[in-house]
C-alpha cells in the first residue's frame, strides 16, 4: 500500500469518527433545544385571590412575584408596584413598600 493510499484511507477514518460522533451528539442536541424553547415559552403562573370587596391577581415567573393586579368590586383595577421605581425588574416579594398605580390611559 503506498503513502498516499495510507493517508486518504486515515482520512476517510478521521471523517467516519466525525460523522458517528456528529449522529451521536445531534439527538441531545436536538432535545435540549425543543426542552428551552418549551421552558421559554412557558407564561407566568397566575395565583387569583377572591375576596368580598376585590380580586387580586398575582404573577408569578419562575417562582418570583413579578406583578399584582387588584380588581376592586367598585373603581377602577390598580397595580401594586415597588417604591423605588424598579417596576417588573426582580422579586416584588423583596420590595421594602409597595405603592399602588392606577392606568392612566389605555389604547
Amino acid at each position: 500500500m503506498t503513502l498516499s493510499q495510507q493517508s486518504s484511507i486515515a482520512a476517510l477514518r478521521r471523517r467516519a469518527r466525525l460523522v458517528w460522533l456528529a449522529l451521536a451528539v445531534l439527538p441531545w442536541f436536538i432535545l435540549s433545544v425543543a426542552r428551552a424553547e418549551e421552558t421559554a415559552i412557558a407564561g407566568p403562573d397566575v395565583t387569583i385571590i377572591a375576596g368580598e370587596d376585590r380580586t387580586i391577581y398575582e404573577y408569578r415567573q419562575g417562582g418570583e412575584l413579578r406583578m399584582i393586579k387588584i380588581v376592586p368590586s367598585l373603581g377602577n383595577p390598580y397595580y401594586l408596584v415597588p417604591r423605588d421605581g424598579s417596576t417588573g425588574f426582580g422579586n416584588l416579594e423583596r420590595a421594602d413598600m409597595l405603592l399602588p398605580s392606577w392606568v392612566i390611559f389605555e389604547f
